[in-house]
């Protein structure tokens, strides 16, 4: 049985005061930077989802960012905005 992330981070709460105060970031309190019941709902599914953007590349939708691309920029934005070291 796998442990929820919310009670995960629920034990590293004080800690992420800890690193926040350390490099100045902008929000010491971990529940209001990561909603861990969310990624517990979305993982904990018990099935498998699987998508096909080719049906809205046909009609019109073809902007796209890779996914690898898409997490760097998100992270170096958080960054950006002192949320994470």
């Amino acid at each position: 049985m796998t442990k929820p992330l919310e009670a995960e981070l629920a034990e590293y709460s004080s800690e992420w005061k800890e690193i926040a105060n350390k490099y100045g970031l902008a929000e010491p309190d971990i529940n209001r930077l990561a909603s861990a019941w969310h990624t517990d709902l979305d993982l904990g599914r018990p099935i498998e989802v699987m998508t096909d953007m080719s049906k809205s590349r046909k009609f019109g939708f073809t902007v796209f960012q890779k996914t690898e691309d898409s997490f760097f920029d998100l992270f170096e934005q958080l960054r950006k905005d002192r949320l994470i070291p």
